[in-house]
């Protein structure tokens, strides 16, 4: 019997030149220059005019919404189909989380439902690429655009996603990042928020270091530095950005590697008429952070997850929904029934092991196991 993970860190010895370089240099190991070359690297690859990098993916998005100053009243809306972080940002604020359904696509944010859930209140709009795969961004950019909404993109999982070659985190007003050791590169843990705007960049590194206008760096530095507004220490630090480096010179081979052990992973499953693979529309570039597969039902599923385990191979349920997690049944009274195609795909979808260094044999035993268990 085999062990075999979830997801492993793709690594070489870049990455270790990189921080050992940093370490050894004996200065800078909180703010250095490796912080403005990581956001270069970040917004070219993205296509964006700014990048800010954070100390996680959460961070990024806290500070987004504070950037663009979404509290008060302000509705925002959100999926429930995904990690709590994305909706628990509303709050952070002070602002108010709306759940609109997801379509069965992509797994994003349903344009259908979104616009039935604005309000005068909604400001803002925070889809999610699921897994790795673009969600209808257009669609719902156009709603955003006929109502005078903000969109964020919660590109967590999607880095290097494409539509028709124009990246994800580049289509809304701002998009933010995650580079958790689970993502398509990663830096342990870390996030960034990517712009057009330059208010927004100025407004999102002021509330990275403490409100404070920094003009040179901190530590090596004896001007004044005066605090403008109510910041948090949510900074990346300067050897985690030598990280950050290079695994983004390395992003394209990592993502190629990801692809096509995903291609080969979905010939196996195709011929299982009770699994649906992952999918993507014509013209969208799918990076399979995630490979998540679709059972008939609910049984179904947790008994072949229960088959995998007992076979050492680790999968996971990505995501039950947000909205029936204790907190919001408890707080908003959410209950089953509320978002009934978000509650349908959360109790059927099971994400099995996808990684750059996945192998054959490992996909083999893989879909010899699941086979098996159909068998």
């Amino acid at each position: 019997m085999q062990n075999i993970p979830l997801f492993k860190i793709y690594w070489d010895e870049q990455d270790i030149a990189e921080i050992t370089t940093a370490v050894r240099s004996g200065v800078s190991w909180a703010i250095g220059s490796n912080i403005e070359k990581f956001e270069k690297g970040i917004a070219e690859y993205i296509g964006t005019r700014y990048a800010v990098v954070f100390n996680s993916g959460t961070s990024a998005l806290h500070a987004a919404l504070l950037a663009y100053e979404l509290g008060g009243e302000a509705e925002v809306i959100v999926p429930s189909f995904t990690f709590i972080a994305t909706a628990n940002a509303a709050l952070f604020v002070g602002a108010k989380p709306v759940f609109a359904e997801i379509e069965e696509e992509t797994y994003g944010l349903d344009p259908v439902d979104v616009r039935k859930k604005i309000t005068p209140r909604t400001r803002a709009i925070i889809p999610i690429h699921y897994g790795g795969c673009p969600c209808l961004v257009n669609e719902l950019k156009q709603i955003v655009e006929e109502h005078g909404l903000i969109l964020i993109e919660d590109a967590a999982e999607a880095f290097g996603a494409a539509i028709n070659g124009k990246k994800v985190g580049s289509f809304g007003d701002a998009a933010i990042l995650s580079f958790c050791q689970n993502k398509v590169i990663t830096t342990g843990e870390g996030g960034a928020v990517v712009t057009n705007s330059s208010k927004v960049y100025e407004k999102l590194k002021l509330v990275r270091s403490h409100g404070r206008l920094e003009t040179a760096n901190y530590f090596y530095s004896t001007e004044y530095m005066d605090y403008m507004t109510l910041g948090y220490n949510f900074r990346m630090s300067n050897i985690t950005a030598s990280l950050g480096i290079a695994q983004l010179n390395k992003v394209d081979r990592i993502i190629e590697m990801r692809r096509k052990n995903a291609q080969y992973m979905t010939r196996m499953l195709s011929p299982i008429r009770a699994i649906t693979t992952p999918y993507a529309p014509n013209g969208f570039s799918h990076v399979y952070q995630m490979y998540t597969i679709r059972l008939r039902n609910a049984n179904l599923r947790d008994s072949l997850m229960k088959h995998l385990s007992d076979n050492g191979i680790m999968t996971h349920i990505y995501f039950p929904p947000v909205h029936l997690t204790r907190f919001y049944r408890r707080e908003f009274g959410y209950r089953k029934g509320n978002l009934p195609t978000t509650e349908k795909v959360a109790s059927e979808v099971l994400t099995l092991p996808m990684y750059p260094t996945l192998t054959k044999e490992e996909t083999d035993y893989i879909g010899a196991q699941i086979n098996n268990f159909f068998a």
